[in-house]
Parts: structure tokens; C-alpha cells; sequence
């Protein structure tokens, strides 16, 4: 099926879904739920062994459309971002972002959440929603498990910047490679999970999460429930989000 917003390839075990948004990819409704009809689309199928989400453009991606956090649409737009998780979750197979430039945001969400991520030394990975008003919801159920409960508050709550090396170090990134090798590094980097059985390779991620005793969905469903029902009703979370869209800085009210 031909998509507006991305590009999707199903290969030899591998289905790719390339984010192509011009310019820099910022995830938008119809954008997700794209992404979410591919993925649909996927669930069941047994010869598929890895996801891999890449992009064009200038980045990976800047992030969710922050003025779909407005007029009414948050719910809407959880709803159909927090959709792309429950849907790779449920896939049960090996997810891989491939990751340059700026992958911020909603975009740094989907990136982290995948299995596995290779990046070029030019990549740069934030959460900086905390800076217009709100904070990552993904990020927040996801980072500590990924990395510690203190690199995650540090990342999340500063929503500051980093490098890939630095990403690698603190666990989100598992190689860092030249800014012109990503593209041959990342076929080099999912060949070998392509040889593999499909099935083998799902119950072996599956045993993987039953390890770590911990379901996606109900952190997820309480970190909703704080995003749309106590943040967004906050003052200064507006107020945030309208000064990100006029481009000036916020005045907080602390409330």
C-alpha cells in the first residue's frame, strides 16, 4: 500500500518502515497512523523477523507535532502515538531504529522504545518536552527500565541533549558508526537475526520480557492517566505548548 508520510518494504524476513516527512519527519496523526496500519498489517505474519524503522530526510525525526497537543486533539494524539508501541509490542519480534541526525521527542520515544538502535556519530537523542510544558510518556515508562532510574530523571526532567557516544554509553544506542557507513552498517547490523527462525526469534524476545517481569500495559494506562487527566489541565502545560507554537519563551505560573 502506498502511504503518504512513509515508505514500507517487507524483504526476505525483514519489514522496514522508512519515516519520509519532509523536512525533519515530526510525527503527526496521519503520519502515525500510517505507521500503525503497517504494523497492523504485520501482526501474524509468521515469516517476518525484524522490524526496522529508518528515515529520509534531514533527521530521524524532530518529534510529535506539538500542535496536535492543542484544541481538544491530546487524547486523539496519545492515543494514536502510544498506538505505535502497543502495536510493536505486540508484534513480539526484534524492532531496530536506524538513527541520524536529530531524533528528538516523540521521535527519541520511537527510537529507544525498538530493541535495538544503531546510530551515526552525528545523531543527537533528547526528551526535551519538559521545556514546553509536558513531559514523554514513553520515555518515562520505558528509560528507567532501560537505562536507571537516575540517568532517566536526568534526561527526562533537564531534557537536555546528547551525543550518540553518549547515548551508547548510557545503554539506549547499541553501536555508533560514520555518518556514511549507516545505511551499509545497519544491513550488516540485522543480517544476522534474518538467518534465524521467526518463531524462535519471538519466543525467545517474548522469554526476554517475561524476565524482566514487566507488562507494557499497565504503567502505560496510569502514565496516560497522569498525561491527559492531570498534566494537560495544568496551566502551565498551555501555556507551554502555546509558547512553543509562537516561538517565545514560556512564563510559568507554577500551577
Amino acid at each position: 500500500m502506498a502511504y503518504q508520510n512513509i515508505e514500507t518494504e517487507f524483504k526476505d524476513g525483514l519489514g522496514t518502515i522508512t519515516l519520509n516527512r519532509p523536512p525533519v519527519n515530526v510525527l503527526n496523526i496521519a503520519m502515525m497512523e500510517e505507521i500503525n496500519d503497517q504494523l497492523k498489517a504485520w501482526q501474524g505474519k509468521k515469516d517476518l523477523k525484524v522490524v526496522l524503522f529508518d528515515a529520509k530526510g534531514k533527521c530521524f525525526s524532530a518529534g510529535v507535532d506539538v500542535g496536535e497537543h492543542m484544541d481538544g486533539l491530546a487524547p486523539k494524539m496519545i492515543e494514536v502515538f502510544h498506538g505505535m508501541f502497543r502495536l510493536m509490542d505486540a508484534l513480539e519480534i526484534p524492532t531496530v531504529a536506524s538513527v541520524f541526525s536529530s531524533c528528538l521527542g516523540g521521535g527519541c520515544e520511537l527510537a529507544v522504545f525498538c530493541d535495538l538502535v544503531i546510530a551515526s556519530q552525528g545523531a543527537k537523542f533528547g526528551q526535551p518536552e519538559i521545556q514546553v510544558g509536558v513531559f514523554p510518556p514513553i520515555a518515562a515508562q520505558i528509560m528507567p527500565r532501560i537505562m536507571g532510574r537516575k540517568a532517566a530523571m536526568d534526561l527526562i526532567l533537564s531534557g537536555r541533549i546528547i551525543s550518540a557516544e553518549e547515548a551508547m554509553a548510557m545503554g539506549l544506542v547499541n553501536k555508533v558508526v560514520a555518518e556514511d557507513e549507516l545505511e551499509s552498517a545497519t544491513a550488516d547490523f540485522v543480517k544476522p537475526y534474518l538467518k534465524l527462525s521467526a518463531e524462535v526469534l519471538r519466543k525467545t524476545k517474548k522469554a526476554i520480557m517475561a524476565g524482566l517481569r514487566d507488562d507494557l500495559e499497565p504503567s502505560l494506562q496510569i502514565i496516560e492517566d497522569i498525561y491527559l487527566n492531570e498534566l494537560m489541565k495544568t496551566a502551565d502545560a498551555q501555556e507551554g505548548l502555546k509558547a512553543f507554537l509562537e516561538k517565545r519563551k514560556p512564563e510559568w505560573k507554577n500551577e
